[in-house]
């Protein structure tokens, strides 16, 4: 098993990337967004200062690229402890899990990305390690079998999740705190663009950073993304200034539309559009027919295809609305029969 280092509250995790760490927030104050999350992990915060005891357990849920392991990384900074970070596909069993419950310092923060694809058997081990901080370790088989109960330092226990319906109801009780992060509006994003643009060292137009950040899809991970392709295009094509012409350039270039579709969101639609009539289909057809996985299109794409009411889930699958026909350029069904009933149970 490969473990991730422990990273110190004054430090980023080494495994990150370069970008990561050079626009990545450091302090819960320099979080842009979220604004009702921020609140209610600042009182978590000062209460557990005051009262000296860790953090309770959180549970961080929502789209790809929003914050969560931001918000993993922000907290011990805060409290100036150790952070642990590994993935539920890391832990395939309980042995895997047991070296970072030992290694947990007291108030550490142990982090569990995509902790819905825990097994079932690694979940149940961990529940005594949230609950009464120790874990149940059996030696031997059979008859003979005994079991010790090994305590551990009180730590916090983050995860977070794209799924938060496949995490067990046992499992989401146990987290005092659960919050759901939602997609950012465009001044958000253009505040988030404007600050790292500065830590790059990039001159940076206000209007280029509304463009990039309208493009952007809500998400600050896919504008952070977006600034970095703008600001090797300015170098390259341009003085390195990053204006409003350099950004609608580099995002053309790039192909992302003025909506923030990509060339993988417009094949969505146009196989949606053009293979299945519009719909109503199944996103294991979709998939099938793109030759993606369905996790790409059910967590990557579809999400903010919803949002911005391209298409809708009715209970036959995925349709198209006219919304969706218009920015194809396609002429849309007439024929309701084609379609069926959004409604049809």
């Amino acid at each position: 098993m490969v473990r991730e280092a422990i990273v110190q509250g004054d430090s980023l995790p080494e495994d990150e990337s370069q970008r990561d760490a050079a626009l990545r927030p450091r302090k819960l104050k320099e979080v842009i967004g979220q604004k009702a999350v921020v609140r209610r992990l600042t009182i978590a915060l000062n209460a557990s200062r005051k009262l000296k005891e860790p953090l309770s357990h959180i549970l961080f849920d929502g789209p790809p690229g929003l914050g969560k392991t931001t918000f993993a990384t922000v907290l011990p900074q805060e409290l100036g402890t150790t952070l642990q970070m590994t993935s539920g596909p890391a832990l395939s069993k309980p042995a895997d899990l047991l070296p970072f419950l030992t290694n947990a310092a007291e108030g550490s923060i142990l982090f569990i990305d995509e902790i819905h694809r825990l097994p079932r058997v690694v979940e149940e081990f961990i529940y005594p390690a949230m609950e009464d901080f120790r874990v149940d370790i059996v030696l031997g088989e059979g008859i003979n079998a005994r079991t010790i109960s090994m305590p551990l330092k009180r730590f916090t226990l983050i995860g977070a999740t794209t799924r938060s319906g496949m995490l067990s109801s046992p499992m989401r009780d146990r987290f005092k705190m659960q919050e759901h992060l939602d997609f950012y509006t465009t001044e958000e994003l253009s505040q988030i663009v404007t600050i790292n643009a500065k830590k790059l060292n990039t001159p940076l137009a206000a209007e280029a950073a509304r463009e990039i950040a309208a493009r952007s899809r809500g998400t600050p991970r896919i504008a952070n993304s977006r600034l970095w392709w703008a600001r090797n295009f300015a170098y390259s094509e341009a003085n390195g200034d990053i204006t409003l012409e350099v950004a609608r350039a580099a995002l053309l270039m790039a192909e992302v539309d003025e909506q923030g579709l990509d060339k993988q969101d417009r094949r969505y639609l146009s196989t949606l559009i053009q293979v299945f009539d519009g719909g109503p289909t199944g996103v294991e057809a979709l998939a099938a027919t793109m030759n993606l996985p369905t996790d790409t299109l059910s967590d990557e794409i579809e999400p903010y295809l919803l949002r911005e009411q391209f298409i809708i889930r009715s209970p036959r699958g995925r349709v198209a609305t006219p919304k969706a026909y218009g920015l194809l350029g396609v002429a849309r069904i007439k024929d309701p029969a084609k379609q069926g009933s959004l409604f049809e149970e």
